[in-house]
């Protein structure tokens, strides 16, 4: 009879057990690798506040978030590059753009025995990767940075191979400054590079960066950061030279909250203004406005409720800026238009 008893109790269990985990919500996105670290650290603490809702993202690069919102082998994206108008055409429903957090990217380097923070321009970033400056001591690096020795060796140029929101976001930074970057490569988040080798992601970037002397790319912030890699301060529009930093970005997102567009595809690469880091952009999270499963799309509703109030708190933290008080509300007014029911 005790037998009985406890056997009934243990299948009881299981029972419960396997109820549990049939109810668990999840969610699947993927796309931008430049807002991977506080995405990871979102959906954790999310999932502690609601156990049964779990969201996985995969960082394959943003043009890889686009593309699988459009063939809805995902209910998420994310992108640090606005969809195009073609893109949205292209998607079988519409989609509404979510800035989630604002973020720096920053020239990296590693040249062996130079432990100055080098300054760069604009146009010198840009003819670096147009190919036109192969030296690490041309004259035009030279004159930015005075009093530092650098070496007469190679330029190793590196960048993103993969579709890149992080891509996008430099290239169009460095078309609003060089007029011969825009006439020859333009903006995107996969261009025809001039020269340099390719990494795919930015730990592949990174990578390439940290084994390779000499060489020079492009990252996200909390990337350099947390691997612990030299990157330049940048001249901005109103001439300071500044670091990637939480203040620097914020000040330029200040200088375009007030002008926000109703789809929030906004750039605020070269912001005006003093304090304004040049290379600054938000990241989005790509959504259906009436999503096929209503009750993802009800959890995920919430989850963004979430992560654009209570969850500005991990941004500073991991090298990203909180949003604007106004950019949440306005954000606030569109969740409300996604179909839940």
């Amino acid at each position: 009879m005790k037998i009985t008893k406890t056997l009934l109790a243990v299948a009881a269990a299981a029972a419960l057990v396997a109820g549990v985990k049939a109810q668990t919500l999840q969610i699947n996105g993927a796309g931008a690798t430049f807002p991977a670290p506080i995405y990871t650290k979102w959906f954790s603490e999310y999932n502690k506040l609601h156990p049964n809702v779990e969201i996985n993202y995969q960082p394959l690069g943003s043009g890889a978030g686009i593309r699988q919102i459009t063939n809805q082998t995902v209910f998420f994206g994310a992108s640090d590059g606005p969809m195009s108008d073609e893109q949205l055409k292209a998607a079988p429903d519409h989609i509404f753009h979510f800035p989630t957090v604002l973020g720096a990217v920053v020239p990296v380097y590693n040249i062996p025995g130079v432990k100055a923070d080098l300054k760069f321009t604009g146009p010198v970033l840009a003819d670096i990767y147009l190919g036109k400056i192969t030296k690490w001591n041309d004259p035009a690096i030279k004159k930015l940075n005075p009093g530092v020795n650098l070496p007469a060796t190679d330029i190793n140029v590196v960048h993103r191979s993969d579709a890149s929101g992080t891509t996008f976001i430099f290239t169009d930074f460095l078309s609003k400054i060089s007029p011969e970057w825009k006439s020859k490569v333009g903006v995107n988040t996969s261009v025809n590079w001039p020269t340099g080798v390719g990494g795919k992601g930015s730990e592949g970037v990174t990578g390439v960066v940290t084994q390779s002397p000499g060489s020079i790319s492009y990252v996200e912030l909390v990337y350099a950061l947390q691997n612990k890699i030299s990157y330049g301060s940048v001249q901005n529009a109103a001439g300071e030279f500044l670091k990637g930093s939480v203040q620097s970005v914020t000040a330029a997102a200040a200088a375009a909250a007030p002008t926000m567009p109703a789809d929030f595809r906004v750039s605020i690469t070269n912001a005006p203004g003093k304090g304004a880091y040049p290379i600054s952009s938000f990241t989005w999270l790509l959504l259906y406005e009436n999503p096929k499963n209503k009750a993802q799309a009800k959890a995920m509703n919430d989850f963004v409720k979430w992560a654009i109030t209570d969850g500005q708190k991990y941004a500073t933290d991991l090298g990203y800026a909180p949003l604007p008080a106004n950019v949440v509300k306005l954000e606030m007014a569109q969740l409300a238009k996604i179909k839940v029911s």
